[in-house]
């Protein structure tokens, strides 16, 4: 008794076998398997030497990623670098009273402890406003022209200046004197000589800033250096009203801005201004 065994002739060699596949130079498996492969064919050999040999062929299709996914990973790439945006921008206001960075430290509530910062905005001031110096003009010829200093002052920064509550519809401000340590939107927060620390709001308040006469920066090198040390002896020891000063009326209802947002605005003359 026998047994047939029926071969299906469209397996490819490998599978139509119960023999291993030894491969080897003389026959390699590629060639093999695809001559084997196209059974359908009349000339497998021609197909395999013109179309597959010395050339790169992809076994598998890589995947292509979808226009969602696409837009997806954009979306997601923008988040990234907004967050790291906003890592670098100055910290707000919700984060700064967070972290108490406008606190004093118990016995920083000091007058004395800012006057090297009132000094220091004294010459911002001559720097800004262009101040000659005591020994080149007379006290009657250094008044300066207002009509220019007003554009310079309304957006000058006024950390460190000396400012004095003139008129306010709270009398209790009324005469409060101090070097403003901090100025936000709404208010001055200011160190008085008494040692305290104050927060004057500015609106419905008339404050009266305080500019030197003359120049309080260092002498150049053309000026000779016995005048003005005589000229600036004893003079800027102290705070801007122990030297000739300009004093200049500041309405609290117009100055409502941060001082970032005032160096780059544009104030216009009105002609009354209500309290």
């Amino acid at each position: 008794m026998s047994t047939t065994t029926q071969v299906d002739p469209y397996k490819p060699l490998a599978l139509r076998t119960n023999q291993r596949v030894k491969l080897s130079t003389d026959a390699p498996f590629t060639p093999r398997y695809i001559q084997a492969s196209l059974t359908q064919s009349g000339d497998p050999q021609g197909i395999y030497t013109s179309r597959v040999k010395n050339r790169h062929i992809v076994l598998e299709t890589p995947a292509r990623a979808s226009n969602v996914q696409k837009e997806h990973g954009a979306k997601k790439g923008r988040r990234k670098s907004e967050k790291e945006k906003r890592k670098i921008v100055a910290l707000g206001r919700r984060p700064t009273g967070a972290k108490g960075l406008w606190k004093l430290e118990d016995g920083a509530q000091k007058f004395d402890l800012f006057l090297p910062l009132h000094q220091l905005w004294m010459g911002y001031m001559s720097e800004l406003l262009g101040l000659p110096l005591p020994s080149s003009v007379p006290v009657a010829e250094a008044m300066p022209n207002a009509s220019s200093m007003h554009p310079k002052l309304v957006k000058a920064d006024f950390h460190g200046s000396l400012l004095t509550v003139r008129q306010s519809k709270n009398p209790c401000l009324v005469g409060l004197s101090g070097i403003v340590i901090h100025e936000t939107e709404n208010a001055f927060k200011v160190i008085t000589r008494k040692d305290q620390l104050k927060l004057i709001p500015k609106q419905n308040s008339i404050f009266t800033l305080t500019v030197p006469l003359y120049s309080t920066l260092l002498q150049t090198q053309f000026e000779p250096a016995e005048a003005v040390s005589s000229a600036l002896s004893g003079q800027y020891s102290g705070t801007v009203l122990d030297a000739p000063h300009i004093a200049f009326d500041l309405y609290g209802n117009q100055f409502c801005f941060r001082s970032a947002d005032r160096a780059g605005r544009k104030f216009k003359a009105k002609e009354t201004i209500e309290l």
